[in-house]
Parts: structure tokens; sequence; C-alpha cells
């Protein structure tokens, strides 16, 4: 390879050179195989790169390029004029390669170092080969072959790829070359430059590429902290699930929610009205989760789970459905609602009294779990009865001049603006366009129940994804990305659709919409829709609401006590420490056993299976046993009590066992620490964010996408939905559904799928 000195003079003398040929050329990048540009090639233009499988960059004379991008617009592919200063790698170069030549022989080559894999040749680089200038003078005029050289890497095993530079266009080329690999960029544009780093670091980590964090953060003060905990909720989650299906299944609503003065409404995300005392208005309520409302997971902005523009105006046009007023004048969305990974929000939807005019306040607010959190309004705007019938249908399709447009990377190319589209989501199925008009085919997948909504939500907000194809947008600047922020003239004409024709016509910041079912008859009509970009800080400002309801165990120094008699009727155990499969099998039974026939009360006796600050957990078995107890305890309060010692004492050595066992009692807590004469009880306390690795909740993946994800309870409702959350989340690509009722349970070939 070149020294640094060498290297710099062969950058600098190839820039020099270029710049120095005369204007003129052309570029453009086309949708198309090798194969199919290769015979439309004339004198004077050539391949100048192979980026993907259908990514080929033409390059050379103006005029002759021009043709060949006529071509492929002409037959609906995609073709993009690259605006370049001169026709790189084309004949146009050819009147600088000698003295390339000249600069490229007077440099010193030694060999690589580390194997090296040519975007010249597409093949690993022989001995020798890159020292030879003919080498670099056919880089400059012969095609870059940068799918060739990832397949060649793909091929000696290589499933994770680091890019080294400003930005992140070569790793979404090579996401187009190969299926199942990651591509990592260390930097983007518009981000900073150390957070990007780190997270680069982090994504080769969890694929298991060797990381020397020590050496990282040396001399920075950084420490480890705890992982994240659960979102712990004050909630009868079971008792209130069968309650409410006992009620539905009897017809009767003993104890729900007619018993407290409420309505029940028909809709998939309102489950109850309340008409205001002292006027025409109403109030509809109801939850948001992951768990009720699965097909949400699939709707990730910068990171988050986001409740979608289109699902508001879906809430709006309900409520204001129920006084008569469903048309929506405008709606204007205020703040981004963040649905957590655990738990859910709370939603209202206010609609006030009338005007003189007929129109009615509706506002939107939402909060997280627990009556101490504070409302939020993420919405407001204005209903009316004013609705006209439908002008419009789309029966001729597609229209007449319309061009076919390549749908294929929509969705890689809305990724990588922040816009992180699941199954459910991933609607469009074609599109045209006409000048400023798109038109598109969108259909929601099978099994999506879109009984109870006007337009189902993912179905209308994959409606508005056309738009990238048709304004070369794909979702917005680097670090950001484009959503609905003003909805003008809103108006459902049927319900019930699950696939649609739509027609886009964008007008500066706005766009309208009109919506038919697959026969051309009107569903929707929107007069327009302005768009906001939303930055990711934004979107973690959102989030950071949440993490206020995330809780954590602290232990806390008891004040101090004196270790009291052992009584008669208190028995102890005493758990083998021990970290192997077979160590913590053998405690966990034991124990099971001795907590089904003791009589009394029982102390459970570990060493080294709680870790207070500064510890590390040494013994797996004992904290096998601790998470049994714990259930236990939950079970019958009062009865058993959890004690763990220090590593420096001996659970086969009774006077020590039996000091901590006395200070656990007379602490009268039911779980502790006990570390020489010091007793520490557990507390649940607030986790902060930024305290206990809380900020990076849902912001990293700790699956690799070519591992085994072994899924339990697979054939039931919550097995199912982690399922799917691997898989459009997290990327994993190989899951092992297991199943007390196995393969042949219901749903579970549509789970597979």
């Amino acid at each position: 390879m070149l020294s640094l000195a060498d290297a710099a003079r062969l950058v600098v003398a190839r820039g020099a050179l270029m710049q120095a040929l005369p204007a003129g050329g052309a570029m453009v990048a086309v949708e198309a195989s090798e194969d199919e540009v290769r015979p439309l090639l004339v004198e004077g233009v050539s391949i100048a790169a192979v980026n993907g499988p259908t990514a080929v960059v033409v390059s050379g004379i103006e005029a002759e390029v021009a043709s060949i991008q006529g071509h492929f617009e002409g037959v609906g592919r995609r073709a993009t004029r690259l605006w370049v200063s001169h026709a790189f790698h084309s004949p146009l170069m050819d009147p600088m390669l000698e003295g390339f030549r000249a600069v490229v022989a007077d440099l010193s080559f030694g060999e690589p170092v580390i194997p090296i894999v040519s975007t010249l040749t597409g093949l690993p680089v022989g001995e020798g080969e890159m020292a030879d200038p003919d080498y670099w003078v056919r880089h400059v005029s012969e095609p870059v072959r940068f799918a060739d050289a990832v397949k060649a890497l793909e091929g000696k095993g290589v499933t994770t790829y680091v890019e080294l530079g400003p930005d992140a266009v070569l790793t979404a080329m090579g996401q187009r070359c190969v299926e199942g690999a990651v591509f990592v960029p260390v930097l983007r544009r518009g981000r900073p430059e150390g957070v990007e780093a780190v997270s680069a670091l982090s994504a080769v980590a969890v694929r298991g590429g060797a990381v020397d964090w020590a050496a990282f953060y040396a001399g920075t003060g950084a420490r480890r902290v705890d992982l994240p905990t659960y979102a712990f909720q004050r909630q009868r989650y079971w008792l209130d699930a069968l309650e409410y299906w006992a009620d539905a299944w009897a017809g009767a609503d003993t104890g729900g929610v007619t018993s407290v003065g409420l309505t029940r409404t028909a809709h998939p995300l309102l489950g109850a009205a309340l008409a205001s005392p002292d006027g025409d208005g109403v109030v509809l309520t109801g939850r948001l989760s992951l768990g009720s409302q699965p097909w949400l997971a699939d709707h990730v902005v910068g990171g988050s789970v986001l409740f979608p523009g289109t699902g508001m105006v879906e809430l709006a046009i309900a409520a204001g459905d129920r006084v008569g007023c469903e048309y929506l004048e405008e709606l204007t969305l205020q703040a981004p609602l963040v649905i957590p990974e655990r738990g859910g929000v709370a939603v209202q939807v206010v609609v006030g009294s009338a005007a003189e005019d007929g129109t009615r306040p509706v506002q939107m607010y939402a909060r997280p779990d627990g009556e101490e959190q504070p409302w939020t309004c993420h919405a407001t705007g204005l209903l009316s009865a004013d609705a006209q019938s439908p002008s419009f249908d789309l029966v001729e399709w597609p229209p007449v001049g319309a061009v076919r447009v390549g749908a294929e990377g929509l969705y890689e190319g809305l990724g990588l603006a922040g816009l992180g589209y699941g199954p459910v989501f991933q609607g469009v199925q074609a599109v045209w366009r006409r000048g400023e008009e798109v038109f598109a085919e969108v259909a929601l997948p099978e099994g999506v129940s879109v009984d109870g909504f006007g337009v189902h939500p993912a179905l209308l907000d994959a409606c508005l994804h056309a738009m990238a194809l048709g304004d070369g947008d794909g979702g917005g600047a680097a670090g950001s990305a484009r959503l609905p922020f003003v909805w003008s003239g809103v108006s459902f004409h049927a319900v019930g659709a699950a696939r649609v024709r739509l027609r886009l016509a964008v007008a500066g910041e706005s766009v309208a919409l009109e919506v038919a079912d697959d026969q051309g008859r009107p569903v929707a009509k929107v007069d327009s829709l302005v768009l906001r970009e939303v930055s990711a800080d934004q979107m973690a400002a959102a989030a950071s609401a949440f993490h206020e309801s995330l809780f954590e165990v602290e232990w806390a120094r008891l004040p101090e006590v004196l270790p009291g008699l052992v009584p008669g009727d208190v028995s102890v155990v005493r758990v083998v420490s021990g970290v192997d499969a077979g160590a913590v099998r053998l405690a966990v039974h034991g124990v099971l056993a001795a907590v089904q026939s003791v009589v009394g009360r029982l102390v459970v006796v570990t060493r080294g299976a709680v870790a207070l600050p500064g510890e590390g957990v040494g013994d797996l078995a004992g904290s096998a046993v601790w998470g049994l107890v714990r259930s236990a305890q939950s079970e019958d309060p009062g009865r058993f009590v959890l004690v763990d010692v220090g590593v420096d004492v001996d659970v086969d050595e009774d006077q020590g066992v039996d000091a901590a066992v006395g200070l656990a009692l007379a602490s009268g807590e039911s779980q502790v620490v006990v570390r020489g004469g010091s007793v520490f009880g557990a507390r649940l306390v607030r986790a902060g964010v930024g305290r206990g690795g809380v900020a990076g909740v849902g912001a990293g993946s700790v699956f690799s996408s070519d591992g085994v994800v072994l899924v339990s309870g697979a054939s039931g409702a919550l097995g199912g939905l982690v399922a799917r959350h691997l898989v459009s989340v997290y990327g994993v690509r190989s899951l092992l559904l297991v199943s007390r009722r196995g393969g042949d349970a219901p749903g579970m070939g549509e789970l597979a799928a």
C-alpha cells in the first residue's frame, strides 16, 4: 500500500487532472441491470458503476446519455441525472490517463496488510496487483464494480459491513446487493459525529464484532450501568382483561363501562363515550398499547413507535360522527404521540359544543398509564357537518398518460430518513406519475381487520408514502422525517376498504389526496395536507415523558438492628452456588420443593446472587432462586424471606448464616442483602432519564439478524406479538417458535409466514 504522503499525491493528481479536462458530458443513474444497459451503449458512452442488481450509472457524451435516460423513463424505470462536473469513468477521461500513469509510476507501493476486495475487478486483490500503474489507470476509465465487490465479500462469509466515509451512501447501496447483512455507517451527514461513531461501534459489538470499549472510553470517566428496568404500572391487567371478555361473552356490562356512567362505542380505538352535562359536547376515551393494537409496532419514527397522524384523523372523525359533524375542516398535530414498548397510553378525544355556524372544536389528549402522569394535547381542530358528496372517481385505471414508476427500494429509502415501516404499513403496491400528480395502489396485508374503522390508519398512512416517489424526497432531511402537520378538508365516504387506488397532487408544501376503492368508488378525500420535518431530538423529547414511568430496584441501607435468635418455627434453606445449567436446575427444584412443603415461615439464603453497587452477580443459581421466591412472596406475603450474604460467607457455616438470618428477621423486610453487619432492603424508585440506561430504551437491538431467536409460547397472543416485533423492529430473520400446542395451533401457519 501507499504511505500517507504518496496517497495524498495520488489523490491530488487524479483530481487535478480530471478537473483540467474540458467541461461536458453527463452521468445518469438508471434502474436497470448491467445486461439491460449494455446493448444501449454507443461510442462515447460507457458504464461508470454497477452499484446493485438494478442500479447502474451510465457516463459519457451528454446527448447519448440523455437518450439512454429517456429510454428507461419511457418504460417506467427511474433514471436520475447526477449533477457532476465531468463524465467520470467514461471515454471522456482518456486525455488524462497518460499523465496519471506517469504520476502513479513515481509512487512506492507495498503489499496490503489486510485483505482487500477491489471494486475494479470485484475480486480479492492479488499479490503485486495494486503496485501496477495500469491498475490505477483502469480505475479511472473502467466501471466501479461495487455490487460485485460486496457479493465477493458475501461469498467469504461477511455479514457485517462498516462504511468509513462522510455519509451513508455505500450503506444504502450495499443493502440492495445482499440480503441478511447489516451495514453500519460510521458517520451521517448532519448528525453529531461523536454520537454516530459510538452508535456504529455499538452496532458492530452487538453483531459479535470485537470492540475494545475500555480503550474507547479510557480517560472519560465512563462506567457500567444497570440494564433498563421494566415499566412498573399499578394495573390489574389480567383481571381487567378477564372481566372485559367475561362481560362480552355474557352479553352484559356488569362492572363494565356502562356501570360507571359511560356509553360503549364500537370503534376499535375508543372504548367509551361520555356526554357533557353542560352542553352538547362529548368525550370519547380509549387506551393505546402494543398489546391491544400490535399493528402500531409497525410505525417507527426515529427509533420510537409513533401513533400515526392518520390515526388522529381517524379518532377526530369518529368522535365527530357521534354528534353529526363527520367533516374534519382542520386538524393541527401539536406533538408526536409515542407508544411505549410496555404499558400504554390513555387517550381522550374531546368534542366541544356547537358554535352558531355549526362547527365544533375537537382536541385529542393522551397520557402514559398512571393517574400521576400529566395530560398532553396532541391535536386540535374543527369539525362540521359540511361534507359534500364526492365529485371524483378513479374508475379509469391506470389514468391516461400516467407513467409507471418503479417502487423498488421505497421503504429502504424511507428507513434511511428515520421512517421505519413494518409490514402493516408497507402498503404501496404500484405507483404511476403524470406531471405533478402521483397515482398509486395501496393495500393492507391479509389478516389486518378494518372492522369499526372509517379508514384504517395504516392504509391511509401508506397512501402518503407514494409522495417519496413523486417528489424524489425520501422522507426528509438527514436526521429528520416528514410527518403530517395540518390536515384540511378531510372527509370519509366509505368504510371497510382494505385495498385502494389514490391520486396525490403536490402543490408546494402541501398535498391533496383522493382515495377510492379497488373499483374506483370514493373512499376518502383530503383537500390539503401540510407536512413538517420532525428531528430525532424532537422524537427523543417526546419519548422522554414515558421514561418517567419506569422504576428500578435500589438497595437502601436500613437502620442498625440487633440480630435476634432464629425462632424454632422458622425453616432455613441454604442455596448452593453455581453458574452452570445443572446447578441452576438443582437449586431451583430444591427451593421449589421447600416452598411447597414447609409449613410456616421459610428463609432462603443465597451467596452473591444479588449485587450492591460496585459488586457483580456471581451466583446464577441463587439469582434464579430469587426470581422463584419473589413470585411466591407475591402469592403469600409475609411467609417467605430472601437473604443474600456476601461471597466471604460460607453458607455451610452455621454462625455466619445464623447471624445474617437474625439480622434479616429483625429488620422486618422480606428481601434483604447482608454485607458484614449492614442490612440493605429493596426499594422501588423512579428511574430517571440517563440513569440505569433508561435513556437508551428502545434505541438499539441486542438481537443479531443472522442469529436464531427462541420464542416460547408462540401460539399465544403475546408470543405472536413478540415474534412479529423481533422481525419488524429488530430485523431478526431466523425464529424458533415453540408452543405446547405445536405447529398445528390456530394461527401458527400465518405467524410463521
